[in-house]
C-alpha cells in the first residue's frame, strides 16, 4: 500500500456505495469522513465531486475512498468519467486504474492515452 493510502492510526475506515445518494462514502471510526459523488450518464458514471472533512485531511482518506470507488467500478465493468479534479489527479498518480476510463474518453480528461 502506498503511503498516501495509509491512515496514521488504528481508527477503522470503511467505504460504502450509497446508490440512492449517488455517492461512495468513507467513514473514519463511527464518523462520516467524506464522499465522492457520481452521476450516471450514457457514456459511464461521471465522478463529479470528492470531499473530505477538513479536520480529517492528511489521513489518506480521499485516496482510499477513490481507490475503493474505482475498484468497484472496475469490478462492475462500469466506465468512469473523472470530472472531479481529485479523481482525475488520483488516476494520473495510479495509472494501473486507468482502465476504468474508456480509452476514447481519456484525452478529454487529459489522461494518458497509452
Amino acid at each position: 500500500m502506498a503511503p498516501e493510502d495509509e491512515t496514521r492510526d488504528e481508527t477503522p475506515v470503511a467505504v460504502t456505495d450509497r446508490p440512492a445518494e449517488h455517492r461512495f462514502e468513507i467513514t473514519y471510526g463511527d464518523r462520516l469522513a467524506g464522499f465522492t459523488v457520481y452521476d450516471e450518464r450514457p457514456e459511464g458514471w461521471a465522478f463529479v465531486h470528492t470531499e473530505i472533512e477538513p479536520d480529517l485531511e492528511g489521513h489518506g482518506l480521499a485516496s482510499r475512498l477513490v481507490r475503493a470507488a474505482m475498484d468497484a467500478m472496475a469490478e462492475r465493468g462500469t466506465a468512469v468519467l473523472p470530472v472531479c479534479p481529485y479523481v482525475r489527479s488520483w488516476l494520473i498518480k495510479h495509472p494501473d486504474h486507468l482502465g476504468v476510463v474508456p480509452a476514447e474518453q481519456r484525452a478529454a480528461f487529459d489522461l494518458p492515452t497509452a
